[in-house]
């Protein structure tokens, strides 16, 4: 059982933040500042269960910022922005060899709490998956992707915001991006994406669905999660944020 419990993670870390950007702060996303930190602090911070060698940042936009900032951490070069399962693909030579479980989390969402990913981590060992999403309700609009179940509740795919019909819309349940995968499945998976869908994007959303597909066990942790499932895309989030960490630590 000891194999089964190995862990790394992968830390999406590369995006500039178009609609945050001004003219006096040219940073990457995940370096923008939050209460005086860099939303990517929160989230190494939160994830620090994991040995730093063992996190790997997804790295891009003015990558030399996060590399220099956050020494220590292995990480990966995605040279162009082709969606989130692009940018884990970006990670494979770091993870060929690797046959554990591995967190995929972002940069830009820094108010999720460790309890939460430990909590994530534990169902997936637990369950025996080989997959495991991390799901929840949330009142904040922003453009989650959807988590589409079958009639006994099991997983059958997340449809993201832009390719949901007007049906799809209504469901609650939104996908929040952070999963843990057995690491061999995802790599072989990864190779399958399309980026058919209105972004021209690969999306690491439809991995889940494609294992699904090859008879992998899905598995999902459905917490309430409130306004902490907020990702940092302009600047009106990135003072709710400010916000919400404030009372956090309270």
């Amino acid at each position: 059982m000891e194999q089964k419990r190995q862990l790394k993670a992968v830390v999406l870390a590369a995006g500039k933040g178009t609609r945050l950007h001004d003219d006096e702060i040219d940073a990457p996303k995940v370096m923008r500042e939050a209460n005086g930190k860099p939303l990517l602090r929160y989230v190494l911070d939160a994830i620090s269960f994991i040995e730093r060698k063992d996190i790997i940042l997804v790295v891009g936009y003015k990558k030399e910022t996060v590399i220099n900032a956050f020494t220590g951490y292995p990480y990966a070069i995605q040279n162009e922005q082709l969606g989130t399962g692009h940018a884990v693909m970006s990670a494979e030579n770091q993870l060929r060899n690797y046959t554990g479980a591995l967190l995929v989390c972002y940069g830009d969402m820094p108010a999720i709490k460790r309890e939460v990913y430990e909590q994530l981590i534990n169902t997936h060992f637990e369950e025996g998956n080989d997959c495991t999403l991390l799901t929840g309700e949330s009142t904040l609009k922003m453009s989650f992707g959807r988590v589409e179940r079958d009639e006994n509740g099991s997983f059958l795919q997340v449809v993201e915001e832009k390719d949901c019909t007007p049906e799809q819309l209504e469901i609650k349940e939104l996908n929040t991006g952070v999963y843990v995968f057995d690491t061999p499945l995802l790599l072989d998976s990864l190779k399958e994406l399309k980026n058919d869908n209105s972004q021209g994007e690969y999306y690491i959303t439809d991995v889940p669905a494609i294992m699904r597909e090859k008879g992998a066990k899905i598995g999902i942790l459905k917490r309430n999660l409130g306004d902490d499932i907020i990702g940092v895309n302009t600047v009106e989030q990135l003072k709710m944020v400010e916000r919400i960490l404030s009372l956090n630590t309270r």
